[in-house]
């Protein structure tokens, strides 16, 4: 447990009169601050009133006014982020009713404007008249908002090639914790006084012990855990910062996102494996050739499929450790299908079994095995709740298979059925685990599960959050993965954004006394 921890956060006191001169819609009906309590994850936390801005200056207002009265501000989008990272006892900031626009498409420069409520599958249709995507695609892409994907350096099925969303944000409009509002672009550094200043204290910061940083960073291939503090040493962008952090650090208004050509041709390569060591070493095998995909299930998973006979088109094996879904893009049929022999070469030896799919529709049946899974799990569940409290965890590659067999441990142990799939080579898992609630002392088990894992991971040298950021649910592990040295950064940048600590407290950073599961929903 994080050491700060030392009693309940204090109750959100909110001042009898809305911010002087606010143009937006401001209630603390209760219905409506339901409606704001919850999200894709697990917890809840009933908000003391939502605002919903007109504009970028109605945000700037509505800082000014938090920090002034000390009212935790909790900005929010679409509400799909899983770990609790758009929910809070504070004012919910909607900034997705006046900003879901998606601005003008640049397709010379390949660049997009957004507004923060703007989801990432409206951004692709606008793209997609220029050949044209933003290429970091969480499952979510339809409901997800560019808010929430920047908010969380969001990743997907296709960062393994493309990277997760940092590197393709040009610019932030972003509303500090004092209501001043900034942009802020690679490559210039503070362009705003307000800013300098703020990043002449991160500097000073940084300075100290950068040489142990780096070398106590993480070495793992994505991550959405603490504040990129590596990642700003090397550029000097404050863009950096800002991405991954939650609205910890600022309010998102705007931003101006890179885009990627969409590809030609894509091609398929399913991959069986009878033992786990069989798999990690596929994945080591398969990075050199650059694939655009190298998702896997492993055996919960196929189990779960095969015995439901959601396999029709592709019939599973019994005894099957692993399935690696490797897919290749192109600039033509020929490219792609010179690129799948590649991976069969590169598997001689390796895999059990390797099929290819050139055809669409035969892509399609492979990848029906993979997409089956989230109605079986609900019916699997049965009287069970499945959760998503260990479901972002990210390790080295060559740590894969020890990660999973951790996970099987711990979940054995405890005797939690679960489902274990995700991105193998990124070296990021997802595990939803199967809870009775009706069983005493499910809450304490799950929570003791979290503290468990999370010990395995720092471990194995990864974090807890890959893609879905660190939110109120991770936060308290903060220490436990990151260790105390590289925690207190964290805590002295926040506090140079945020001194106040009114910008989503409790996110990334622990409150005193706060625990993983504090808000969750369930019992």
């Amino acid at each position: 447990m994080n050491p700060d921890a030392r009693g309940p956060a204090p109750p959100v006191t909110l001042p009898a009169d809305p911010p002087r001169g606010f143009r937006g819609e401001w209630t603390v009906d209760e219905a409506r601050r339901g409606a704001f309590s919850e999200h894709a994850g697990i917890l809840r936390a009933l908000p003391v009133a939502v605002a919903v801005p007109a504009d970028a200056d109605d945000v700037a207002g509505l800082a000014r006014w938090a920090a002034e009265h000390g009212v935790a501000l909790i900005p929010r989008a679409a509400g799909t982020g899983m770990p609790g990272g758009n929910v809070g006892p504070g004012v919910a900031v909607d900034l997705r009713t006046h900003f879901g626009r998606v601005g003008t498409v640049d397709a010379e420069r390949r660049t997009a404007r957004v507004q923060p409520g703007a989801t990432l599958g409206a951004l692709n249709r606008a793209a997609a008249a220029d050949g044209l995507q933003f290429p970091v695609d969480p499952s979510s892409a339809e409901r997800a908002s560019m808010g929430g994907i920047i908010a969380n350096n969001s990743g997907g099925a296709h960062t393994v090639r493309y990277g997760s969303a940092r590197g393709w944000i040009q610019s932030v409009d972003v509303v500090l914790a004092d209501g001043t509002p900034v942009t802020t672009t690679r490559g210039a550094r503070g362009e705003h006084p307000r800013l300098r200043e703020i990043l002449d204290q991160v500097d000073a910061i940084l300075a100290e012990d950068p040489v142990r940083l780096e070398a106590r960073w993480p070495r793992v291939r994505k991550n959405s855990s603490g504040y990129a503090l590596r990642e700003y040493l090397r550029s000097g962008d404050a863009v950096d910062l800002f991405v991954g952090s939650e609205g910890t650090l600022g309010m998102l208004t705007g931003a101006t996102v890179r885009l990627a050509p969409v590809p030609a041709a894509r091609g398929l390569a399913l991959l069986e494996f009878t033992a786990l060591e069989a798999a990690g070493a596929a994945v080591h095998r398969i990075l050199p050739l650059q694939p655009a995909t190298c998702e896997m299930i492993d055996r919960t998973f196929i189990d779960l499929v095969r015995e439901s006979g959601e396999d029709p088109g592709y019939p599973l094996r019994a005894g099957l450790e692993a399935i690696l879904f490797v897919e290749m893009e192109g600039d033509s049929d020929a490219e792609v299908a010179g690129k799948l022999e590649a991976v069969r070469a590169a598997m001689a030896g390796v895999a059990d079994r390797v099929s290819l799919a050139a055809d669409p529709h035969e892509q399609e049946r492979f990848w029906h095995v993979r997409h089956a899974a989230s109605p079986l799990i609900a019916r699997m569940a049965g009287a069970r709740v499945s959760m998503q409290f260990i479901e972002d965890g990210v390790v080295p590659v060559d740590r894969l298979a020890d990660y999973i067999r951790l996970l099987r441990e711990v979940l054995a142990r405890h005797g939690l059925p679960a489902v274990i799939f995700g991105h193998a080579g990124d070296g990021n898992l997802h595990v939803n685990p199967l809870v009775d609630i009706a069983k005493p002392g499910w809450r304490a088990e799950a929570e003791s599960i979290v503290y468990e894992v999370a010990e395995g991971v720092a471990r194995l040298g990864g974090t807890m959050a890959g893609e879905h950021g660190d939110g109120r649910l991770r936060a308290p592990l903060l220490e436990t993965i990151w260790g105390p040295e590289i925690t207190a950064s964290f805590r002295a940048v926040k506090d140079a954004f945020d001194p106040r600590g009114i910008l989503n407290p409790g996110v990334i950073l622990p409150l005193p006394g706060q625990r993983p599961l504090d808000a969750i929903k369930y019992g």
